[in-house]
Order: structure tokens, then C-alpha cells, then sequence
């Protein structure tokens, strides 16, 4: 399962996020470091469901589908706020670097308002401009990731320079259990400079080294910004200042309180509302207090109307798809029941990289159907696929395999 970082300084609302996302019950307070352990939770990105395409009630497994909309299981981790200098074991700085070894993309929940300082600690609303805690959060992974490095450095650049082993291949194996891979290494090299230079490590200075990390860092551990706290005074004033200054970032604003009151508020049935809709309904007045009431209105007017949504399904989504690039897959067995040996109707939803062969994504089903693929077969055109045919997003397939179910 993907797994996504949610990450931030202390007291940002990554903890509020999570619990937004996930409807987990995790410890929130005014105060920083709330969070000692990471907290996991699992979230559902939104993508629209073919069934109503093929004209048909689906029975879905590893997901679910709601009017039309599937959602799809990820896997969300909150962990430990940062602060400056963390990489050097600052605050709970070794910990939450540790969390972050198997996220896939982060999730940076940044404080909209400007009212905390860099600690998480309570300064003057709108007295910090959120673009130093994207910086000095940036800052932090790269710095990690060198000093992981650093420490066979001179071993690394050895091999290269005597054994004249590959620098990507070294490093891949090196950074492994950070999820970093070969492909992302070699576009990192070659994004800053440095592929011309990658036979003579030894040479570089520590300029070239933390520039080519800083790149590899945004290659392999790719961030969404989700400006948090859009409910409170200044928070607007920044939203344009930091999409302008850090260009090529999705910036997405976002209120987790107000997301998390709107679902716990679905959840006993006062309203209707799915998460990442652009509104709710009223559907039993009984249920909510004068003050729920109110409440209501103010995100109705104040955030639905003005932002489109209450931002933490979209950061989620954008983060999946946007930034990742996945595409969605629905497998079954039975070309034209859509069925599966149950006879349930597109049962499963995948969720996979963009540029995934038929035959890799048989794999991803079951071992066993990559060893004995044939072929695949795209329902909708009815046309046969190869095991080298790139799937396409939404595609429903059915995998043809030597003595195996589809």
C-alpha cells in the first residue's frame, strides 16, 4: 500500500490532518510535540468509479464506492513535529527522520496563519511567513539524507574511482531502505550538473554534494504543501505569497478542524457529506446544537465557497496523483460480467505508477500471473495487450495466464 508522510513542525495540525484523513481518534493539543509516536492511520483517495460506465452496480473488495466515486486505500503516517536542526538529533529529530524511511510522498502541513514560531511555539498571528517552514523543513530531509551518506562517503568514492563501479548503483543500494531508487539517483545527477562528473565522486565539493542531494531529496521524497488553518484571521494572506515563491510546489490550502467537525458530524447522521465535497447537507436539524449550527455556516461561507473544498482530500489526491503520477486499474476475470471467480462485480480498484505494463501489473495481483502471463485483454475495446503494453488510468483489464484464472 502507498504509504504517505504527513510531516511539519510542532503544533502545525498534522495530527488534526491525520485525524481528518482517517477518522483516527490520535491526541491533539495546543502545545508542541503532542505527538512522541508516530500515529497511522488509512485514507482514501477519490477517483470516479467506471461502473456507471458500464452500466453496472459494482461489489467492491478492496475499496469503495460511493455514488459513482471510488475510494481507494493509502496508508498515512504522522510523525513526531520537526525543528530546526533535527538532522543532528535536535528535539525528536532522529525519530521523525526514521519515520519517514518508507513514505512514498509528504505531505507538509504547514501553519497558514503565521502564528507559531519555529519550535510550534505561540507568536503573533501572522508575525512568521510560512515559506521559512517549508525552507527550513527542506532543509532538514537534505541534511539527513548527506549525513547518511557521509558516513561512507570516502568508501563510495573509492569504488567509483578504483573499482569503477557505477556512483547510481552504489548510492541505490546505499539509500535502499530510504525507498530511493536507482532511476531516482540517476535523474538527480543528472538535474544538477553533476552526470558529466559521476566517474569522480572524490572531486566533488560540499556544494556539489548538498545540491545534488537537495534534488534527489525532492526527486525520491516528493512534497505537497496543505497550508493549514485557513479558518483563522491572516491565514489568506498567504496563500498567494507562497505559491508564487516556491514555484513548481502544489500548494493547497486547507482547514483539518473544519474537515474533521464536517465528517464527525456525518458520522452521526446530522449532515450528508463525503469527504473533499464542496458541500454538505442538513439532513436531521435535531441532531446539532445552536453552536454546531453556527459552526456550519462559517465553514459553508468561509471555506466551501471560498476555497472549493476543505483542502484534505484534495492534498491527499493531488499527492497520489498529482505528484506521484498513479492511475487506477480495475482487474477482473469475467471480460464481460466484470466479474471476479465470486462473481463480484469489479471487485478491485489498484492503485499503480504511471507506466506500468500489463505484465507488471499482473504481477501485483498475484505473483504467479507475471511467471505464467500470456496476455490482457482491455474490456472496453476487447483488444488483446502484450506483456509490454503500458496501462492506461481507468483501464479495466482482464489478465489471461497459462493454468490460472484471469
Amino acid at each position: 500500500m502507498v504509504l504517505v508522510g504527513v510531516v511539519g513542525k510542532p503544533n502545525a495540525g498534522k495530527t488534526t490532518f491525520l485525524n481528518a484523513a482517517c477518522m483516527t481518534s490520535a491526541k491533539v493539543a495546543d502545545y508542541p510535540f503532542t505527538t512522541i509516536e508516530a500515529n497511522k492511520g488509512i485514507a482514501y483517495v477519490r477517483r470516479q468509479c467506471v461502473c456507471k460506465e458500464f452500466g453496472v452496480e459494482d461489489s467492491p473488495r478492496n475499496s469503495l464506492c460511493f455514488e459513482g466515486t471510488r475510494l481507494i486505500p493509502v496508508e498515512v503516517l504522522d510523525v513526531a513535529g520537526l525543528v530546526p536542526d533535527a538532522w543532528q538529533g535536535r528535539g525528536l529529530g532522529n525519530k521523525f527522520l526514521d519515520d519517514l524511511r518508507r513514505a512514498d510522498v509528504l505531505i507538509h502541513v504547514v501553519d497558514g496563519s503565521g502564528s507559531l514560531d519555529a519550535e510550534g511555539n505561540p507568536v503573533e498571528p501572522s508575525s512568521r511567513n510560512p515559506l521559512e517552514d517549508v525552507l527550513f523543513l527542506e532543509r532538514e530531509i537534505t541534511m539527513w539524507l548527506i549525513e547518511i551518506i557521509k558516513r561512507d562517503w570516502g568508501k563510495t568514492c573509492r569504488r567509483v574511482d578504483t573499482e569503477k563501479s557505477k556512483l547510481a548503483d552504489l548510492l541505490a543500494e546505499r539509500l535502499s531502505g530510504l525507498a530511493v531508487k536507482r532511476e531516482h539517483v540517476l535523474q538527480a545527477l543528472l538535474d544538477s550538473g553533476l552526470k558529466a562528473v559521476a566517474d569522480k565522486p572524490k572531486n566533488w565539493s560540499d556544494e556539489d554534494l548538498y545540491n545534488f542531494v537537495n534534488v534527489l531529496r525532492g526527486i525520491a521524497k516528493p512534497m505537497l504543501i496543505a497550508l493549514n488553518k485557513i479558518d483563522r484571521p491572516y491565514s489568506k494572506k498567504f496563500i498567494d505569497g507562497l505559491k508564487r515563491d516556491i514555484k513548481g510546489s502544489i500548494v493547497v490550502p486547507c482547514s483539518a478542524l473544519a474537515e474533521y467537525f464536517l465528517r464527525k458530524t456525518a458520522d452521526r447522521g446530522a449532515i450528508r457529506y463525503v469527504s473533499g465535497d464542496p458541500e454538505f447537507e442538513i439532513v436531521d436539524s435535531s441532531k446539532l446544537s445552536n453552536k454546531e449550527v453556527e459552526m456550519l455556516g462559517r465553514i459553508d461561507e468561509e471555506i466551501l465557497k471560498v476555497y472549493g473544498s476543505c483542502g484534505v482530500q484534495e492534498a491527499i489526491d493531488k499527492a497520489m496523483f498529482d505528484i506521484l503520477g498513479y492511475i487506477v486499474v480495475f482487474p477482473v476475470e469475467d471480460a464481460n460480467k466484470l466479474t471476479d471467480h465470486e462473481g463480484r462485480v469489479l471487485p478491485d480498484a489498484f492503485l499503480v505508477p504511471k507506466g506500468t505494463t500489463a505484465k507488471q501489473f499482473a504481477g501485483m495481483i498475484h505473483a504467479d500471473l507475471a511467471k505464467t502471463f500470456i496476455n490482457a485483454i482491455d474490456v472496453r475495446t476487447h483488444t488483446r495487450m502484450g506483456a509490454d503494453h503500458v496501462l492506461e488510468d481507468k483501464m479495466v483489464i482482464k489478465i489471461t495466464a497459462a493454468g490460472a484464472r484471469g
